[in-house]
């Protein structure tokens, strides 16, 4: 039973026994059912409030959880634009023989002689020689036509 329901409840019990509100204890007895009567209005108005409240909360949360995710560029899955961002800063992209994980490097690290995939630790080196052609990346000029 709800607060309101119960003061309902205890008023329909004082008109039940035709109690008589016209003696100081019948007086005061009206008072205090009164009383509670506008206390459950206040109260069930400020949990109507707060349930309003909380679904507004749950939606800025989520809200704040999409722009944290656009901005520290979780979830974000463009790889064309983070190549490009990759590559404007001195970073490339090397494609782990093992596992197929994508490790970002840069030039000192491609010359090092410990490079190796930070997911599975599989050690490996990058081959610089002419004889291959390149995969296409659009940034040399040596592409091969397909």
């Amino acid at each position: 039973m709800e607060l309101k329901e119960k003061v309902a409840y205890i008023k329909g019990l004082m008109e039940g026994m035709e109690f008589d509100a016209t003696t100081k204890e019948g007086k005061l007895l009206a008072a205090v059912v009164d009383a509670l009567e506008e206390m459950a209005d206040t109260v069930t108005d400020i949990d109507d409030d707060l349930d309003t409240l909380y679904d507004e909360v749950d939606a800025m949360s989520e809200d704040l959880e999409d722009v944290e995710n656009f901005v520290f560029d979780e979830d974000y899955d463009d790889e064309d634009e983070d190549c490009d961002e990759e590559f404007e800063d001195g970073l490339y992209e090397i494609t782990c023989p093992q596992c197929g994980e994508v490790v970002c490097v840069d030039e000192e690290m491609l010359e090092s002689d410990d490079l190796s995939c930070p997911n599975c630790g599989t050690k490996f080196e990058v081959d610089f020689s002419d004889d291959d052609p390149c995969e296409g990346c659009g940034g040399c000029g040596n592409d091969e036509e397909k």
